[in-house]
């Protein structure tokens, strides 16, 4: 079997299309969260995966949109945030605030998560990535810091597909990652998707200079 994972795709639509347009032929599609913030396409984004049934956990934007949270945001995503209480409709909502802090799929398989498998917050960083993140899963899926990691342990993959919208590890192709669930096997993919475009959309809608900047250097 055949998963594509994606993770952080941040009201990026531009980037969505290219990686479901890259995507290699696949039996299913998950998303580790925060499907909003950041840019100008929140809720086209939500349709997007709502649409084709992608099962999805809530990320610190998602959750920052529908209800309250203790994470603290910078500049950047408070605009984000806000842009899309503005923007999205009573069913995009309802669909932000139906999303589980993680999901057990594939007869237990697979686990996804945005953070950590205990915090659904916590940056996870590459150095940290260990099988003791694993639990009765074969494979980990997380998302939170846009960086894209992937390792094979005997016990089992925890992988970081990294970002589609928003790509902070100097590469700013989207990002995303296919599993085999048969091979146990992992591939992490980039695409490059028109920056440009989006650039010019965040400063139409009036989002902050640097979330259109940073596009380019994936960062």
């Amino acid at each position: 079997m055949q998963v594509g994972f994606i993770s952080d795709v941040h009201g990026n639509l531009v980037a969505l299309e290219t990686v479901l347009e890259d995507l290699p032929a696949v039996d299913a599609l998950v998303c580790a969260g925060d499907v909003v913030g950041y840019n100008p396409w929140p809720g086209e984004c939500i349709d997007a995966l709502r649409d084709r049934d992608v099962p999805t956990v809530m990320g610190n934007h998602d959750r920052a949109v529908v209800t309250e949270t203790g994470f603290r945001f910078n500049d950047m995503a408070s605009a984000g945030v806000e842009h899309a209480l503005t923007v999205l409709d009573d069913d995009q909502r309802d669909w932000l605030e139906s999303l589980p802090d993680e999901r057990t799929l594939f007869d237990g398989r697979v686990k996804v998560v945005h953070g950590h498998p205990e915090d659904p917050d916590r940056y996870t960083y590459p150095e940290e990535f260990s099988p003791r993140m694993l639990a009765d899963e074969v494979v980990l899926v997380m998302g939170h810091t846009h960086v894209q990691h992937a390792e094979t342990f005997a016990e089992g993959i925890v992988v970081n597909p990294g970002s589609v919208g928003q790509p902070r590890d100097g590469d700013p192709r989207a990002a995303y990652a296919v599993c085999d669930l048969a091979a146990m096997t992992v591939e992490t993919h980039r695409v490059a998707y028109d920056v440009d475009r989006v650039q010019d959309a965040i400063a139409d809608v009036g989002l902050p200079d640097r979330t259109a900047t940073r596009l380019a250097r994936g960062e």
